[in-house]
């Protein structure tokens, strides 16, 4: 049987391990943190051997920080085919890669609301325009 001394001993080491794993976050080193506190944009509590925002350990204040991950690491995305009028309106069908990273994470998440669509949909503008000038005769 159970006793209230051991079951309480029990419930503060999960309280203690839920504490320390919601302030404790480590990221990787094509990772860094955008980090939210109270709304705004800030820097971690502590961050040895990093610039604030990672990579490494990063220390955050329990219940009132919030953490978005940003990946440094090229992306390749696949545009989807375009259908595309060249200059002497012939009718053409493109389709590209697109090749990028982030350099900066902060700007990444606070000025552009989901930058991945976001790049996308400037790559199929791009393609388009691009195929558009063009001319095959």
């Amino acid at each position: 049987m159970i006793s209230v001394d051991s079951l309480l001993v029990l419930v503060v080491v999960f309280a203690v391990i839920f504490f320390v794993g919601s302030f404790a976050k480590i990221l990787r080193e094509y990772e860094r943190a955008v980090i939210f506190r109270l709304g705004r944009s800030t820097r971690a509590i502590l961050n040895p051997g990093g610039q604030g925002n990672g990579p490494g350990l990063v220390l955050l204040v329990p219940l009132i920080d919030r953490m978005v991950k940003v990946s440094l690491q090229t992306v390749a995305l696949d545009v989807a085919p375009q259908d595309v009028i060249t200059r002497d309106n012939v009718s053409i069908k493109v389709s590209a890669v697109l090749y990028f990273r982030v350099l900066d994470p902060s700007r990444a998440v606070t000025e552009v609301a989901n930058y991945l669509f976001a790049t996308t949909q400037l790559a199929q503008t791009t393609l388009r325009s691009v195929g558009g000038q063009t001319e095959l005769d």
